[in-house]
Order: C-alpha cells, then structure tokens, then sequence
C-alpha cells in the first residue's frame, strides 16, 4: 500500500507544495506524521486543506491547515 497527500487551496484547486513536495508512505501513520511536522510550512506555501489517499484511493478530506483559534 502507498499513501500520499493531496496538497489544494481553499477552492480545491492543485496548489504547489513547493520544496515539501512528498513521495509516497509506506504507512498511514507515517503521511499523518508527517503532515503533523509540516503543515504550517505548508499553509504558508499557500496550501489550505489536504485530501489523504490510499493506493489512489480518498480516505479522507478536504482537512483544513489553518490554525485553530482558542
């Protein structure tokens, strides 16, 4: 099985990840992982929500990377 990150705007559109540009995972843990150490670099490059896919399949999404306000 392969994981990935679909990386969108706010309109679920493509938008380019820049240099954090990911390959595949072997897991669903490692991609969550992941996402959790770089979605604020990610919002920044001007992604604004993530769709996860399992072997081209969606398991979930759209999930928002902006900040909760508290």
């Amino acid at each position: 099985m392969s994981w990935s990150w679909r990386f969108e705007t706010a309109a679920g559109e493509p938008a380019d990840p820049g240099d954090l540009a990911t390959a595949e995972f072997s897991a669903q843990g490692d991609a969550e992982s992941w996402l959790g150490e770089f979605w604020r670099e990610l919002a920044e490059a001007g992604v604004a929500q993530v769709r996860l896919f399992e072997d081209g399949r969606e398991v979930y999404g759209p999930m928002s990377l902006a900040a909760q306000q508290e």
